[in-house]
């Protein structure tokens, strides 16, 4: 019987990107989300609907359906001094807070003399991505999670351990494994 919408899913996987692996968690903690609720990238999502509790597949994503093309509008050069105290170098990431309130990654892409240029696109934006995928679990979803949309093997514990994966920055590059 295929995954449907508000289903609990839990997978264990492997992805790659011009065949290298950059996110897996084989070996560690399942990747655990509510289908249909947009908790992991969209071409990932619409592959795992097709499979079954225990099924095995290689799941191809094109970029559009992982973190969209590569945007060249969203590198911006900014005035260096607004890195005052942090040790700059090309290709690191940074992280801020958005207009929303969200969290926004940067990727440094160049150091010049009085300026930085930073790269909003998602590391992995304009790339294809194949992922390696076990359908470890599926369940129906309780009426708590139907209400939150997060499973509760991601909720919040009182004594600090769980972790929250609905917001969820996305696979690749140690980037939490498709999700968005």
């Amino acid at each position: 019987m295929a995954i449907a919408n508000n289903q609990i899913v839990s997978i264990e996987y492997e992805v790659k990107s011009d065949g290298k692996v950059v996110d897996s968690n084989i070996g560690g903690e399942l990747l655990t989300f509510m289908i249909g609720k947009e908790q992991v990238i969209p071409g990932l999502e619409e592959k795992i609907c097709e499979m079954n509790m225990g099924e095995q597949g290689q799941i191809s994503v094109p970029a559009d359906k992982a973190y969209g093309e590569y945007d060249d509008a969203a590198v911006q050069e900014v005035p260096k001094e607004q890195f005052a105290g942090i040790e700059l170098t090309e290709g690191m990431a940074l992280y801020g807070q958005s207009e929303d309130g969200g969290t926004v990654q940067v990727t440094v892409k160049e150091i010049k003399e009085e300026t930085v240029m930073i790269d909003y696109n998602h590391p992995l934006a304009g790339q294809a991505l194949l992922f390696a995928v076990t359908v470890s679990n599926v369940r129906e979803a309780t009426a708590d999670e139907l209400m939150t949309g997060i499973p509760a093997e991601n909720a919040h514990t009182h004594d600090g351990g769980g972790c929250c994966s609905s917001e969820g920055d996305s696979a690749g590059s140690g980037h939490g494994c498709g999700c968005n």
